[in-house]
């Protein structure tokens, strides 16, 4: 037998573009980020603004006061003495000065993040562009509105309505998001996903999806407009990336109630302050009073919330994924059930062959070689990859043999090839090709028997089987063996559904096959449950039935069946090639459409409240500290008990006071980067990581005070006057 060589199938013009590799971002805070973001830390000093964070709020309010005094001091006969010792001229205007500067760095972590979402806008505005579209007149009495001499008018797309149809020809813009309704054609997406290869969107399916913006490269789709004007796909992502549509989530707003209310405690606290100080003949100044409220409130965390909720988004459209509001970053940390697709998720999606079974008394090669010639005309990835393997066995073929291609169709489930010779060769489902040959020959019961267990072995292994058959010259029809066809399990999954399990996060596998199969992959893959010949009403069901237990589900999909999903999970992401309608169902769209994705959401959405949660430890724990190191430098005068808690040896009640208050500032700065980028997210149990914060930032922001007041302190003493 003569081998020479087939040529390797031309890809599909379907086929799917490998996954965007998306450049490192950039350091998440530097001196041009901080140059950049300081006017928009000055406009946010209006009052209007400020109240909207209490803390903050209050230290604008103190700097206000503060200020007012150091201006009227010198009309009134210079600065009061505090605790007993008389203060510098020039100490009422340093409180003020940096009480100011902790106002503003507290807003610079703010517009630093909201600064890196402002040029992601600008990129995304350059793709909004007024152009033609060829609108559509009476698109349902205007038959193919492709063919010419078709009824169509140029308007502006800013003129667009909703349900109007237009005609993209190749080069063209979209004029606005919309569904295909007639048409397939290749789009550059670029604009919006960053991704270069070109993807191809088509009518009919679960890929009919555009955005407007991008550009038709090839043929002519029709598309149906499903956006107002100025509430297009692209103006959502600027406003959200802008951080103008961001709202505050549930647990962000009841941790500002947490510090408003604790502020308040503390105001309480520093008025009584006072008249224990009078009675004991050492009254405390009013600047004194306020930077020592300002030292005790929670003002690191106060400061850094809003960037903290602002940096999570941000992560997120780094990995090209929008949330359409902050609750749904929050929401993902807090997920407990993650509901995957098999294919494309779990699987690679497109089955491959990876043994060839050839049944007793058949040789392996006649089996290799009829599979081949009933797969040279199969354009499927399943196809192709039976002609791959066959390659590699050393059955090669440089052109189908002359006959006949014999297509699959949903009637016959089978394909094959009807050779000049009166060969006929098939592969399908086992017992289509069983009825195709017993309408010839019976088939042996051993043989019937062996191919039963050969079938059953291979779908009880998670595979699909396929049956080949040939029928020679003079009609003798003969079961060769089996093909397995196996959907293969991405690799890394097993370690990945292992860290989530590690969070306390279920994992369960949808999935159209039958319970067999979806066994037998949901085993190999390392989830914890699977739901076969899932339905969208049963994934629905599901969902209802996890909510209903206390857990909070996460999702993916991208049709329009499943729409009532995505809207009933609480974290439901819709892939951008899909319809329109999965995406509005959504609260996030993942731009690279990778199904994936969804574990990274995961791990970003943990990442958010774990930085929040550390860096309030840390916050709490801080002020703590600076009030065991302003109080006992402040009264051991006039307490001498008080001496023993001085342990900084802090020079003066005045240094003590603005080292803390400088302090109480530059920790903001400081700690900027870390609310950027985000706390490392490690894959432990809730007790583990409260520990983990509690050791960390707890005993960190207790140590931190006591280091950085004193140190401080020495730099202040050698100002002339401290």
């Amino acid at each position: 037998m003569s081998t020479i060589t087939v040529p390797t199938p031309p890809s599909s013009p379907l086929e799917e573009h490998q996954p965007h590799r998306h450049p490192k971002p950039k350091a998440p805070f530097g001196p041009r980020q901080l140059v950049a973001a300081l006017p928009g830390a000055l406009r946010k000093l209006d009052p209007r603004q400020m109240w909207h964070n209490p803390v903050m709020f209050i230290v604008e309010v103190g700097a206000l006061v503060t200020t007012a005094v150091a201006i009227a001091e010198p009309f009134l006969g210079g600065p009061e003495a505090s605790g007993g010792t008389e203060v510098p001229a020039s100490f009422t205007w340093a409180i003020a000065v940096w009480l100011w500067i902790t106002v503003v760095f507290a807003n610079l972590a703010e517009a630093v993040a909201e600064g890196r979402g402002k040029a992601q806008a600008d990129t995304l505005r350059k793709t909004r562009t007024t152009t033609v579209a060829h609108l559509v007149q009476r698109y349902d009495a205007a038959g193919d509105p492709a063919a010419e001499g078709a009824a169509m008018t140029d308007v502006a797309s800013a003129d667009l309505r909703l349900g109007d149809v237009v005609v993209v020809s190749a080069g063209d813009l979209v004029p606005g998001d919309g569904d295909i309704v007639h048409g397939i054609a290749s789009v550059d997406e670029s604009a919006i996903t960053g991704e270069s290869a070109p993807v191809v969107r088509e009518s009919g399916g679960d890929r009919s999806a555009v955005t407007g913006g991008t550009r038709v490269l090839s043929d002519r789709i029709v598309v149906r407009i499903t956006s107002k004007p100025g509430e297009t796909f692209v103006d959502r992502m600027i406003a959200l990336v802008e951080g103008a549509a961001r709202q505050k989530t549930p647990n962000e707003i009841a941790l500002n109630i947490l510090l408003a209310a604790l502020s308040i405690v503390f105001v309480v606290v520093v008025l009584t302050i006072n008249p224990i100080a009078s009675y004991a003949a050492s009254p405390a100044s009013l600047p004194v009073l306020i930077a020592l409220l300002v030292c005790l409130i929670p003002t690191t965390i106060g400061g850094l919330l809003s960037a903290i909720g602002i940096a999570g988004m941000d992560r997120l459209v780094q990995q090209n994924v929008l949330a359409m509001s902050g609750r749904a970053v929050e929401a993902a940390g807090d997920v407990t059930t993650l509901l995957l697709d098999k294919t494309g998720t779990i699987t690679y999606g497109n089955r491959r062959a990876t043994e060839f079974i050839a049944l007793e008394g058949v040789a392996e090669e006649d089996l290799v070689r009829a599979a081949a010639l009933a797969s040279l005309a199969d354009p499927t990835p399943e196809g192709s990859s039976i002609v791959e393997l066959a390659a590699s066995r050393g059955i090669r073929f440089d052109a189908p043999p002359a006959g006949e291609v014999v297509p699959f169709t949903a009637q016959t489930r089978m394909s094959g090839l009807d050779l000049a010779d009166g060969t006929i060769v098939r592969k399908g489902a086992g017992s289509a090709v069983s009825a195709w040959v017993e309408g010839h020959d019976r088939i042996p019961s051993s043989v019937e028997d062996e191919l039963r267990k050969r079938v059953d072995a291979i779908s009880t292994d998670g595979g699909t089987p396929l049956v080949v058959a040939m029928r020679d010259g003079e009609g003798s029809s003969k079961v060769l063996g089996v093909v397995h066809l196996k959907d293969i399990v991405k690799e890394g999954l097993v370690e990945r559904f292992a860290e989530l399990r590690a969070m306390g996060i279920r994992t369960v596998m949808i999935t159209g096959d039958n319970p067999l199969t979806a066994k037998a992959i949901s085993a190999e893959a390392g989830v914890d449950d699977f739901l076969a010949e899932a339905t969208p009403e049963e994934k629905l069901s599901l969902i209802r039935r996890e909510q209903e237990g206390g857990n909070l589900v996460a999702m993916t999909g991208d049709g329009t069946n499943d729409a009532p999903a995505l809207a009933q999970a609480d974290v439901g992401v819709a892939m951008n090639t899909g319809t329109s309608a999965a995406k509005e169902a959504g609260n996030m769209v993942d731009l690279d459409s990778d199904p994936t994705k969804l574990i990274d959401i995961v791990r970003i959405g943990k990442q958010l409240l774990i930085t929040r949660g550390a860096l309030t430890t840390f916050s709490i724990a801080n002020d703590v500290a600076k009030y065991f190191a302003i109080i006992p430098a402040m009264f051991a005068g006039v307490f001498p008990g008080l001496a023993a808690l001085n342990v900084m040896q802090l020079s003066s009640p005045a240094s003590a006071v603005l080292s803390a208050v400088i302090f109480n500032a530059i920790i903001i700065v400081i700690l900027i980067p870390l609310a950027l980028r985000g706390v490392k997210y490690r894959p432990l149990g809730a007790t583990a990581i409260l520990n983990h914060n509690l050791l960390v930032y707890g005993l960190g922001g207790i140590i931190a005070p006591f280091v950085g007041i004193k140190l401080i302190d020495l730099v202040v003493t050698l100002i002339p006057g401290f």
